[in-house]
């Protein structure tokens, strides 16, 4: 008699008001054999608040790879098992990614129980373009490393946004605003869901002097959620150059048409490549 696997769910819970959890993600920790937390003694706040009485494991960034195997081999057994984290989605700058891969390696069903998650819940608010954005989870600790990841992101163009620990939000900061440039919007959204939650939109001068003169908002869980850089200005091509490649752009890709256009008339791909995306947008 063979014995079917278990599933393991990654289970997303609060991020600050208990309410935001979904009554499949109850109905699942109440069910399954066993519970992976981040930190059981964290979690059992959350069980107690529900009358939930599932026993919990410890599976955090220190003991993943090895609790992963047995926690697998209880998924080969047959038990459904539970991954939870802290707050919000696992994985989601939180362990459970190593778990996870030994899991779906080993033939292990992983399904998602979707719900809170602080980067989404700012990007929701923040008021800034979303239809493309970027995460990159927590900046180096330290200054050099910090300086030189947003020296690379200074040209991004989509939305991006970062966590970042309280005690170096208001360094974080001064660096975005040195890199960055003083007039570049960031939305500080923290405390999300709780009692003090914030939401401040503003130019990075003014966001981080805000911050420096409210010793309170250096304080709790922050997303800043940053503005793109602007697009690169097109260099002007010739009036023949913008004729043929309308032309052609009746009737090809984009791509295609500014390759073709580029051999035509000896213009550079790169910039007749940008003007075809601009011709687009116009359109739109």
């Amino acid at each position: 008699m063979t014995t079917s696997t278990g599933t393991l769910y990654v289970v997303a819970t609060p991020i600050g008001n208990l309410q935001d959890i979904t009554p499949r993600a109850l109905e699942v920790l109440r069910s399954v054999a066993l519970i992976a937390a981040e930190d059981t003694r964290h979690s059992a706040r959350l069980m107690q608040h529900f009358g939930i009485a599932t026993p919990m494991t410890a599976c955090h960034d220190h003991n993943e790879r090895d609790k992963g195997e047995r926690l697998v081999a209880r998924l080969l057994a047959g038990d459904d098992l539970a991954l939870i984290s802290d707050a919000g989605t696992p994985l989601i700058s939180d362990p459970g990614y190593h778990l996870v891969r030994q899991a779906r390696e080993a033939g292990v069903r992983v399904s998602p129980l979707p719900g809170a998650c602080a980067l989404i819940a700012a990007l929701s608010a923040a008021g800034l373009p979303s239809d493309r954005f970027a995460f990159e989870g927590f900046l180096p600790a330290k200054a050099h490393g910090r300086r030189q990841r947003l020296q690379d992101l200074a040209s991004e163009q989509r939305t991006w946004m970062i966590y970042e620990a309280p005690h170096r939000l208001l360094e974080c900061l001064d660096d975005m605003r040195e890199i960055l440039g003083g007039e570049r919007r960031v939305v500080l959204a923290r405390e999300l869901t709780k009692t003090f939650e914030t939401l401040r939109n503003a130019p990075l001068t003014e966001l981080a002097d805000w911050v420096r003169g409210d010793s309170d908002q250096q304080r709790g869980e922050c997303v800043l959620v940053v503005e793109g850089a602007p697009a690169p200005a097109v260099d002007a091509v010739s009036a023949e150059a913008e004729r043929v490649l309308d032309a052609l752009l009746h009737e090809l890709p984009v791509k295609q048409a500014a390759r073709l256009a580029a051999q035509i008339t000896g213009e550079r791909k790169n910039q007749l490549y940008q003007l075809a995306l601009q011709r687009g947008e116009q359109r739109d």
